[in-house]
């Protein structure tokens, strides 16, 4: 028998980002295996663009109204995914009355916060640690997260990776037509266009080649005029994204913020070579075979560009979002008052 499960996220459609990605597809996977799962986000609501980054939109639900709508599903189990206004409500809602609930760190909060109110980060962590310490448990994808929530002495932390579809990301599909008259090697960034990406590091390395920026995002008109040399394909999904990944010679991961990367490991399910810098998200998943890490992303660059391809598959691809859906579903607080034989198994 499958189980009626909640999700209260800021973060959903028709914003394109990891969380939302995530979310979206976890969602589908339980579908198909008999769960229900209902989603409390920002387009159910009125609605303000937030500041400095108006593609987000923050609800003007107020507790009541989140509070009525989590009466009427009456779910299973409760999942707070982000730590915006409706996360608060449903966090408030389920302190009150006392019941179980889950959350989600899926971003650097109080970094990214810095970047863009140029506050210390340390500033925001009271928050972080005040909303998440009631949770029953705490989803992480990487033990850097881990060890920093650990830090701040949030301990009920559980693992929660991310997956890749298998059937769109692969080394077989076939580039895109600019590619085939760049200078190469090729080397691309694929994500958010915003402050907080560190898009600018990348497009200011020193590598000989050609540069590609795949996405949108606040930064992308900044960026086209102090980059006129670079050549930003704009948003892209499905097999179009796959084609930006396979045809490039080496994927560049400049942030030093996001908690994971999705992207990342679609890239070297596409057998694509990763560059980053070395720190939490890249660390967690690239090995000395499939990625270089440097404080000198150019370095990072011509150290990757010397990676078999082969590796990088192997790697990419033993990412699933089955797998990804079991470990969430584990997670929940309610599994306790279930038989664990009905329930999915990750893959």
């Amino acid at each position: 028998m499958g189980m009626h499960i909640a999700i209260v996220t800021d973060a959903w459609e028709p914003q394109v980002n990891g969380v939302v990605r995530t979310l979206s597809t976890v969602r589908a996977v339980l579908e198909t295996q008999g769960h229900q799962v209902s989603v409390i986000s920002p387009d159910q609501y009125h609605s303000l663009p937030c500041p400095s980054y108006p593609e987000i939109r923050l609800a003007l639900a107020g507790k009541k109204r989140v509070a009525t709508r989590l009466d009427e599903l009456a779910p299973d189990a409760v999942h707070v995914a982000t730590e915006g206004p409706l996360g608060l409500a449903a966090r408030n809602y389920c302190v009150a009355r006392g019941i179980e609930f889950t959350t989600a760190y899926h971003t650097h909060f109080p970094e990214y916060l810095s970047k863009r109110t140029h506050l210390p980060s340390g500033a925001f962590w009271p928050y972080i640690r005040w909303f998440h310490r009631p949770a029953s448990a705490i989803m992480v994808a990487t033990e850097s997260v881990r060890e920093e929530l650990r830090a701040h002495g949030l301990t009920q932390l559980r693992h929660w990776s991310r997956g890749v579809d298998l059937d769109q990301f692969s080394p077989d599909v076939v580039p895109p037509d600019l590619y085939w008259n760049l200078p190469r090697p090729i080397q691309l960034y694929a994500g958010r266009v915003a402050v907080e990406k560190n898009i600018e590091a990348f497009l200011q390395s020193s590598h000989p080649g050609s540069k590609v920026v795949v996405g949108d995002g606040p930064a992308l008109g900044h960026l086209r005029r102090e980059f006129p040399e670079v050549h930003f394909l704009g948003r892209q999904s499905g097999r179009a994204l796959a084609a930006c990944y396979a045809g490039a010679d080496v994927f560049v991961f400049p942030s030093r913020t996001d908690t994971f990367g999705l992207v990342m490991i679609e890239a070297l399910a596409c057998g694509t070579p990763v560059a980053a810098y070395p720190v939490a998200g890249p660390r967690d998943i690239l090995t000395a075979r499939t990625g270089a890490m440097d404080e000198d992303l150019a370095l990072a660059i011509r150290r990757a560009l010397r990676l078999e391809r082969d590796d990088c598959l192997a790697l990419g691809r033993s990412y699933t979002w089955e797998a990804s859906a079991g470990q969430f579903l584990s997670a929940l607080a309610c599994l306790e008052d279930h038989d664990p034989s009905e329930m999915p198994r990750a893959a």
